[in-house]
């Protein structure tokens, strides 16, 4: 369903605006007790002392409506700054409005959580501020991104709501709200915890700089959809300050959502300011647009891009996620192809550890014992292999199974052979990458300085090496020369990171600093796009390193190690994640070895 925007008579008469923003609030008959319409009850709960924000404490409230039925059937929604929702009189009235649209069925039996900010009660606020009120930590826990407020919901407040009211797990019927700073609380919750949100109810959202939150439309922009659907609601009096325009930073969330094919919906009216005038009036339709049943196909809106831009759009295949294709093994790493697209994996912690292939017709064969990290294949058909444990590099016949000792008393993390002769390895302990002329066995050290090396991969001519940071946020290329040795070393290509990664985050002020990128393993394609595996998922880079976009993961939680594009055409992306190896089709061909004669 194409997103519209609401536009009231007054509005198109644009002389006439000033008039209707006067006018304020509009009570709807949804917004006032009906006859007839059962009621349900407003439970205060108790005073929450917050350990994901240490020495906060925060009111909130239950609302459980008629008609409950404590069978974990009944749906969800959680409301930011919950006093102003609950509110009889206010421009919301959340009880009065489920009310009377659960009686006439326009939104299934939901459960409302109305969460107040937290405040500290041993620190005054701003003098400025009215006499006796308390410090509040509302601008932390709203306007920063990252995923620590989602898990005070889901780790600290949920969990005393199922005590008492259970509900369902289905994110489908699971929504979250707010309105300015709570607005974009609760799209961030969502966008953090698709698995536990999946749906979005914005107004006045503060999409602007107070904390990072204009990076929003660029995110969305290049990020895989998430199941979500999003509500947003703004008017053209918003804010305008030097932390960004309200109006626009809305209209760029809608834009960027439209292009990514969301089920998006968005309420825009001219006149009014910043405030809960025109949400409130139009907060019982924005709940039956939320709450439909309709299914929507994705509509994609691509007519603006370049001809040379590699989008998701132009790898992604609309319908093709990730399906497991190895189960129940103890860790699957080093995935490696060959020219036909059979598939191969170590596993390197089950009950049979070592070397796999997978061929085509999904027969599955052990081929060695060795436990490897990296595995590629060579210019003479075998496999040249990692073994941190033993410290050195090895050249294992697929055939038989013979080992030769390439190099010692290396640790080795992952490499890449190139069809002239040359291994190179990352050595992330040292931080340095490792050279090896394999005709001589000659090993020496190419590169340093990077922060913790560990995915390393070649341009699909193999003139260009590129070489992952685990520690750091960048992806280094260096120019490979004809005798092997490298220059021109740079960090071009910049890796989304996670922000306040597991809370760490522990003053009310985090420091300047983002965790590393975990940058791990990395392949190539034919069309010279870069893969790595971090812990966002696979980010995908092109020639020029340009992000192209962040590959949701295969299994939400799980890290990610070794990529790699084989199957069928080589035209699977293929990832370990942990005790299951996933792949998707994907529009994009795996490298060929470059005349490396494979003999599987």
């Amino acid at each position: 369903m194409r997103p519209l925007f609401r536009l009231s008579l007054l509005a198109l008469l644009g002389c006439l605006a000033p008039l209707f923003a006067a006018d304020g609030f509009k009570a709807t008959p949804d917004h006032s007790p009906q006859p007839g319409v059962p009621t349900g009850k407003l439970v205060q709960m108790p005073a929450l002392q917050s350990k994901l924000y240490p020495g906060t404490t925060r009111d909130w409230w239950v609302y459980v409506p008629a008609g409950y039925q404590p069978d974990g059937s009944a749906a969800l929604m959680v409301f930011q700054d919950g006093r102003n929702y609950h509110n009889p009189t206010g421009n919301f009235r959340v009880p009065i409005v489920f009310e009377n649209l659960i009686a006439r069925g326009e939104m299934p039996v939901t459960v409302a959580v109305m969460v107040n900010p937290g405040n500290d009660p041993t620190r005054p606020a701003n003098p400025a501020k009215k006499a006796g009120t308390t410090f509040s930590n509302r601008g932390l826990e709203y306007d920063s991104l990252g995923d620590r407020y989602v898990r005070m919901l889901l780790e600290e407040i949920l969990p005393e709501v199922e005590k008492r009211y259970p509900v369902s797990k289905d994110p489908a019927l699971r929504a979250i709200s707010g309105s300015s700073s709570g607005g974009i609380a609760a799209f961030t919750a969502a966008w953090e915890r698709p698995d536990q949100f999946g749906k979005v109810h914005s107004t006045v959202g503060s999409y602007v700089n107070l904390r990072g939150g204009d990076a929003y439309p660029a995110l969305i922009r290049k990020t895989e959809r998430k199941p979500l659907r999003v509500y947003l609601e703004d008017v053209s009096g918003d804010l305008d300050n030097p932390y960004g325009n309200w109006p626009i930073a809305n209209q760029q969330m809608h834009a960027a959502l439209r292009y990514m094919g969301y089920d998006v919906h968005f309420d825009y009216a001219e006149g009014y300011s910043h405030g809960s005038a025109h949400g409130g009036s139009v907060f019982p339709a924005a709940l039956r647009w939320l709450w439909r049943k309709e299914t929507t196909k994705p509509t994609i809106v691509t007519q603006g891009d370049l001809g040379g831009d590699m989008t998701l759009h132009r790898l992604l295949i609309e319908g093709e996620g990730w399906k497991p294709v190895v189960e129940n093994i103890g860790f699957g790493d080093a995935l490696a192809t060959d020219d036909a697209g059979n598939f191969y994996f170590c596993d390197m912690r089950g009950t049979a550890p070592g070397l796999y292939k997978i061929a085509l017709d999904g027969t599955k064969t052990k081929l060695s014992d060795e436990v490897v990290s990296g595995l590629k294949f060579g210019p003479d058909g075998r496999f040249y292999a990692c073994q941190g444990a033993k410290k050195r590099l090895v050249a294992i016949t697929p055939a038989t199974g013979a080992v030769e000792v390439i190099a010692t008393d290396v640790q080795p993390n992952d490499l890449v052979v190139t069809a002239s002769g040359h291994l190179y390895f990352t050595h992330t302990a040292k931080k340095e990458i490792g050279h090896v002329v394999l005709a001589t066995k000659t090993l020496r050290a190419a590169a340093g300085g990077i922060a913790n090396p560990n995915g390393i991969t070649l341009s699909p001519d193999q003139g260009t090496l590129a070489v992952s940071e685990h520690r750091g946020g960048a992806v280094w290329t260096f120019r490979i020369n004809a005798d092997g040795s490298l220059d021109a070393g740079a960090p071009t290509m910049a890796m989304r990171r996670p922000i306040d990664p597991k809370g760490e985050f522990k003053s009310q002020q985090p420091p300047p600093y983002l965790a590393g990128a975990s940058g791990d393993g990395m392949t190539t394609d034919e069309q010279g796009r870069f893969y790595v595996t971090t812990a966002l998922g696979i980010q995908v880079f092109d020639p020029t390193g340009r992000l192209c976009g962040v590959l949701a993961k295969a299994r939400a939680g799980v890290g990610e190690v070794s990529c790699v594009l084989s199957g069928p055409g080589r035209g699977y992306l293929y990832v370990g994640a942990g005790t299951t190896i996933y792949r998707r089709k994907v529009q994009a061909t795996g490298v060929a070895l470059a005349g490396v004669a494979t003999k599987p």
